[in-house]
């Protein structure tokens, strides 16, 4: 496995002084000469944050989304015009369905749907996992057995709140080092123990060295939060970074839970595997 370095291109705070933060999630991934993204953020930071941070949009060559929602899709017209050769969109069916919360339409955004249609995509409309770049891989859709993690908010695809959204399109990212697989979490709907549990499966075992990303956790009970740290326990990562959705509260419960393993993120923090 070649040495990947993962940069945090957009969350909803910054971690660099020349970077700047917005309400979404976007990774740049170097692996062996190769670059990818994994989501996009709404897109209002991207080309100004990778300029700031040194960062070649124009070289990237896949992107990953993690599902359909606007802060992790809103920044594909940017992406894929600054892209100078080809580029393989992976995403989930389910990313292009219509998306709501309540009667806020939180889908892709007509341009970023405009922009798949592109000369330069190659678009992977897909449930299963697979590869990304040589190492880089998405999980796809994620089995949900534990109802502990059921969705903690209801979301639709209408804005009259009559077609239930159960977010199947969730998915994340992970590669594998000497010390155990790194898992890229976009928001988590499917549930981070889900993920990090379908993950083992798909690296055959391997132990997880480290979490990052969002876990949507802002409304989760004290019950679902305590279940979420004890079974998290069960992987012991050696890093955990709490992102975008987590919550405050979440967030502040796995860093008194992990102390030794969080690390803040934000845009414009380095993590070199």
């Amino acid at each position: 496995m070649n040495s990947v370095r993962v940069v945090v291109l957009s969350d909803n705070c910054a971690n660099a002084r020349a970077a700047r933060g917005e309400h979404g999630l976007s990774y740049f991934i170097e692996t062996g000469g190769h670059r990818a993204l994994f989501d996009v953020g709404q897109g209002l930071v991207l080309a100004e944050n990778a300029r700031a941070l040194g960062l070649d949009l124009g070289a990237v060559e896949a992107i990953a989304l993690s599902h359909g929602h606007y802060d992790h899709t809103g920044g594909l017209p940017i992406a894929l015009a600054a892209a100078r050769g080809s580029v393989a969109v992976y995403l989930h069916p389910d990313a292009l369905q219509p998306k709501y919360n309540g009667t806020r339409a939180v889908g892709m955004p007509p341009a970023a749907r405009e922009a798949l249609a592109g000369p330069n995509v190659r678009l992977v409309s897909s449930r299963e996992p697979g590869e990304v770049a040589p190492g880089l891989f998405r999980t796809g859709e994620i089995p949900r057995p534990h109802p502990e993690e059921a969705l903690a908010e209801t979301f639709h695809r209408d804005p009259a709140s009559q077609i239930v959204d159960p977010l199947l399109d969730d998915q994340s990212m992970y590669f594998d080092t000497p010390a155990g697989v790194v898992v890229l979490l976009g928001c988590a709907h499917a549930g981070v123990i889900h993920i990090l549990e379908h993950v083992q499966t798909l690296a055959n075992g391997r132990p997880i060295r480290a979490v990052l990303g969002g876990m949507h956790l802002g409304k989760a009970t004290d019950a679902r939060l305590q279940w979420v740290i004890q079974h998290m326990r069960k992987f012991d990562p050696r890093l955990l970074v709490p992102m975008h959705c987590t919550g405050p509260r979440a967030a502040a419960a796995l860093w008194a839970a992990f102390p030794n393993a969080c690390r803040p993120g934000g845009a414009g923090a380095v993590f070199d595997f």
